[in-house]
């Protein structure tokens, strides 16, 4: 009952052999993924991609690197449009991202300010990419926020402080491969924080977890993820996936899986 909560199965790095893939993941015992789009083109194919099996479900979003200089309406309006057919359950990825040189603050801001908007509208979750910019993205949470407001932390990087701010605002933290990484502060947070709040990613392809870091990550490896969480919680393997099952189950409005 292993869940990846953010995998970009639907990118051309899998083109040459996702149903092998897909294979793996199922073999693995992973019952739930759920692909987010980065754009207009990428949302489609995540959609193109949760309508061919049933338990794949799509995300439509704007990620902040692909925000250059602006945004149109235009744009915003096709993606509430893509937000309501079947299969896509939050808006995502989207948020915040200061870590290249070249990135344009204020066209991101306005962004993910849109699609938060447009999510409290449809009253769907949102999956949010933070890096290097916690305080920003904190601002616009509380500016936006409505009694309604939930989501994920994708790929959660922030320390027990950052986590407990989300985690006030409704969110569920997304912990990915990075937490077998030596320098990792994923233990502290994950020890310090509810198994209520956490989910489970990878990422996929980036980010693999060791003993694969360094290759193409790929959804089955996220029974490593659980493994490691499961570990620094000193629980069972089957406790931490069942109860990080439930979490996604209850973020995303889908039911858990093997019951009706």
């Amino acid at each position: 009952m292993f869940v990846d909560t953010h995998c970009h199965l639907s990118f051309p790095e899998f083109d040459q052999d996702r149903h092998e893939v897909i294979a793996r993941l199922k073999e693995a015992g992973i019952s739930l993924l759920i692909d987010p789009g980065i754009d207009i083109a990428t949302s489609k194919k995540s959609i193109e991609l949760a309508r061919e099996f049933d338990f794949i479900y799509a995300n439509v979003g704007f990620h902040p690197h692909e925000v250059k200089d602006f945004v149109t309406d235009l744009i915003f309006e096709e993606l509430a449009t893509l937000a309501v057919l079947p299969k896509v359950v939050a808006i995502g990825e989207i948020g915040l991202d200061y870590h290249y040189p070249d990135y344009n603050q204020s066209a991101q801001q306005d962004a993910c300010r849109e699609m938060l908007r447009i999510a409290r509208s449809l009253d769907m979750p949102v999956v949010i990419h933070c890096r290097d910019a916690w305080p920003d993205m904190l601002q616009i949470l509380s500016e936006e926020n409505h009694s309604a407001m939930r989501g994920v932390m994708h790929c959660f990087s922030g320390d027990t402080e950052i986590a407990s701010a989300c985690i006030r605002k409704g969110f569920k933290l997304s912990i990915p491969g990075t937490v077998t990484y030596k320098r990792s502060l994923l233990p502290e947070v994950i020890r310090a924080v509810s198994l209520d709040d956490l989910l489970t990613e990878t990422d996929a392809p980036y980010l693999s977890p060791v003993p694969h870091r360094g290759k193409r990550n790929e959804p089955a490896y996220v029974r490593t993820v659980t493994e490691a969480i499961a570990r620094i919680r000193e629980i069972s393997l089957d406790n931490a996936a069942t109860r990080i099952a439930h979490n996604a189950a209850d973020i995303f409005r889908l039911p858990v899986a093997g019951q009706p």
